[in-house]
């Protein structure tokens, strides 16, 4: 039907899914506001003949309407297809998950000019996380469990910076 969609959501404990909405486009659906880009929603999905269909949606947060300037909303952006590049199939990633919604959720909070500082701790936990990158000594503190990474806004080692470009190589994505 024209009035469908289907939507690639990202769940903790489902992983990377394709879902799709009925009646999702139609002026007068519940679910049509909800099941919007860059949003962080609780959704119950059931898993049919032909994929996972979306019951129902509850809208908790929007980061990209939610982004105070361009370049929080950039980030957003660029953490979306960072995710959709590097994060396949239908495994649990519960901690990717719970570093995205920390790393999204911060993205509005704290100097501007260290916004890039920390997308690119996020890049660097994301590839170890998928087993891209392994661990240095001189970034370890990075890579620790928490949420203490998003706290440091040094710049990043040399070595970290090789790891990610070496991490994204290897992954031939």
């Amino acid at each position: 039907m024209t009035a469908d969609r289907t939507y690639l959501l990202f769940t903790e404990s489902a992983g990377m899914v394709f879902a799709t909405a009925r009646s999702a486009r139609e002026e007068r659906s519940k679910q049509r506001y909800a099941l919007q880009d860059f949003s962080h929603v609780r959704v119950s999905l059931v898993k049919g003949k032909g994929g996972w269909r979306v019951g129902s949606v509850e809208p908790l947060h929007n980061y990209y309407a939610s982004a105070s300037d361009r370049a929080a909303r950039g980030t957003v952006v660029a953490t979306v297809q960072l995710l959709r590049r590097l994060v396949t199939g239908e495994d649990a990633q519960s901690t990717i998950f719970s570093d995205t919604h920390a790393f999204l959720a911060a993205v509005n909070e704290g100097d501007k000019t260290t916004l890039g500082i920390r997308f690119e701790t996020f890049t660097l936990r994301l590839l170890a996380q998928l087993g891209y990158v392994a661990t240095h000594p001189s970034y370890a503190s990075r890579l620790a469990t928490g949420t203490v990474w998003l706290k440091d806004t040094t710049t990043l080692p040399a070595e970290a910076t090789t790891a990610i470009s070496n991490g994204f190589a290897a992954s031939h994505l």
